[in-house]
């Protein structure tokens, strides 16, 4: 199952990393954004009464936070932390780095400000729900979430209570992970899949209700709501399309899908964007297959892309942070470009199907991103 912890983690320096390498950055930075809004962000802390949380049922109800992205009138005096210095240590250890600065994540610049004044007019704004990867928290996806924002979406990113290494409540309680220790098994990660659903739909009542919990929830459009997730995140968005009809669209970014959470058609527009080493169509890998199994049950606009080169961690903020820091991701593809393919790719998906905007990129061959493969499951070709 891709959404084992190793297979995004940072990877320990290799002997030529050693020290300090070469081209390695003391201080980590998030690629600016490409749009022409300046973009606010801010958390929020969502309790969901209705029921306990699922890996914790002594805790009687859900508790989330969410991190919203979104155009802001003007920057603001401050720049949004990347996480905190608890979580980067957290974050670290977990993917085997004890040496070295342990709070470095948390000094990373991003390019979002505090609490920004949003900016727009009423329900004009689309809304992009993100999940992260299985261990990762919502802040791996900050540098798509930016992006996005600021060529005029709302973002909301969401951490999966108790499935991440390192998550920090309002309170100043940090959660880490009770599921990772032990087997991941395709019956934990079908749990993970439909409890990150009910997280979704959570979310989105409370943005698109009658007493939404964000000052700026009258900008959202609640007819352009769609979703993208990596890894069990990517997963765990069909299972969330197939239980809220609100979801106009989604993306599986390199994430396995497991049994059960697709067994009948689903037509509204869906992309998978992955890696060939894991993902190519008749190669007969199993990570493959689950594609081709949910593949044949699109019946709406669909697109398989490949990113040669890429590893796990292309499509997140860890891979670029990691050439920074100069630790070897295992990747062919530079932690930069793969972070450019996958927000114009995932943008042009978004702008398709909620703005209505023409996007060839997502027909053919692309001379701009020559890495990126348009797949055919039916004759398992890429070109």
């Amino acid at each position: 199952m891709i959404a084992i912890a190793a297979l995004l983690a940072f990877a320990e320096p290799s002997p030529a990393c050693a020290g300090s390498p070469a081209g390695a950055s003391s201080t980590p930075y998030l690629p600016e954004p490409t749009g022409s809004h300046p973009v606010g962000t801010t958390s929020l802390y969502l309790k969901d009464t209705s029921r306990p949380d699922p890996w914790v049922p002594t805790v009687k109800a859900r508790e989330l936070m969410v991190s919203l992205w979104y155009p802001a009138k003007s920057p603001g005096r401050r720049r949004a932390p990347y996480m905190t210095p608890k979580e980067s240590e957290l974050f670290l250890k977990d993917a085997g780095m004890t040496g070295g600065s342990l709070d470095v994540l948390s000094k990373t610049r991003t390019n979002a400000f505090s609490d920004a004044k949003p900016a727009g007019r009423k329900r004009s704004l689309p809304l992009v729900v993100l999940s992260p990867g299985f261990t990762k928290p919502r802040s791996t996806l900050t540098a798509l979430a930016e992006d996005l924002a600021s060529r005029g979406y709302v973002v909301a990113g969401i951490d999966h209570t108790y499935e991440n290494v390192a998550m920090t409540f309002p309170d100043g309680r940090v959660t880490t992970c009770v599921p990772c220790e032990g087997d991941h098994d395709q019956s934990l990660f079908t749990k993970v899949s439909k409890g990150r659903a009910a997280d979704v739909s959570f979310v989105l009542d409370q943005l698109t209700g009658r007493r939404p919990k964000w000052k700026g929830a009258a900008l959202i459009d609640p007819s352009r709501i769609a979703m993208a997730g990596h890894s069990a995140g990517g997963a765990s968005t069909i299972a969330a399309m197939v239980e809220d009809s609100r979801l106009r669209a989604g993306i599986d970014i390199d994430g396995t899908t497991p049994v059960g959470i697709l067994d009948s058609a689903l037509s509204r527009p869906f992309m998978f964007l992955g890696k060939p080493a894991t993902y190519t169509p008749g190669s007969g890998k199993p990570e493959a297959a689950t594609w081709e199994r949910d593949w044949k049950l699109l019946t709406g606009w669909k697109r398989w892309l490949l990113v040669t080169g890429a590893e796990h961690a292309s499509f997140t903020d860890v891979g670029l942070l990691a050439d920074q820091l100069g630790i070897d991701s295992g990747a062919e593809l530079p932690g930069a470009r793969g972070m450019e393919i996958t927000r114009r790719y995932v943008r042009a998906f978004f702008d398709l199907h909620l703005r209505k905007k023409r996007q060839p990129l997502l027909d053919k061959w692309s001379a701009r991103y020559p890495e990126v493969k348009l797949c055919t499951p039916e004759t398992s070709t890429c070109r």
